[in-house]
């Protein structure tokens, strides 16, 4: 069995929120004090396990063990956007840069222009 370990971002800034995965139980959750307190705001195996987060324009991106999901309500629900063994691989992390998103996937660097909906290989 090979054990695999990503760096990714856990946090993100929302303006007067942080919101940020707890990976132990896999859920998403919400402080507006400045990480002294967090509630939680998703928790749901629906998307399987989260990896990585960012904002990018007025959504909310991850990569999690079953694709790439979206929120356009701050994290309280997720969409898919495209699915893990697709023809992209497994979506590992994501990087933005620009209008741009990025994404290390199984099979390797991916871009996209429309916030994920389409990746060309790089």
């Amino acid at each position: 069995m090979i054990l695999r370990f990503y760096i990714m971002p856990q946090m993100i800034n929302l303006g007067s929120e942080l919101l940020r995965f707890n990976q132990p139980k896999n859920t998403i959750e919400c402080s507006k004090n400045g990480g002294c307190s967090w509630v939680t705001r998703y928790s749901s195996d629906q998307c399987g396990i989260f990896r990585d987060l960012m904002v990018f324009g007025n959504e909310i991106i991850a990569c999690t063990s079953k694709g790439l999901y979206y929120s356009g309500n701050q994290g309280r629900s997720w969409v898919i956007r495209c699915s893990n063994g697709s023809s992209y691989g497994e979506f590992l992390n994501l990087q933005e840069d620009g209008g741009t998103l990025y994404a290390n996937t199984s099979k390797g660097l991916y871009y996209s222009r429309n916030g994920g909906r389409g990746w060309v290989r790089r």
